[in-house]
């Protein structure tokens, strides 16, 4: 028996779904060592709460 999705299960596919796309643009633009790399620094980003926060030297 399936049960129908919540509105907060079908957000977080969407995000998924688009996570996706742009993770297969970054690799067919360049390569996996990139997008490996930026997505892990994306995760650490959201990990040390720097995400939207603009930095300047």
């Amino acid at each position: 028996m399936q049960t129908e999705l919540t509105a907060e299960d079908k957000s977080k596919d969407e995000f998924f779904e688009r996570l996706a796309e742009l993770s297969e643009e970054m690799v067919a633009k360049h390569g996996k060592d990139f997008s490996m790399g930026a997505l892990v620094l994306a995760a650490r980003w959201i990990a040390e709460n720097r995400v939207g926060k603009l930095k300047t030297n």
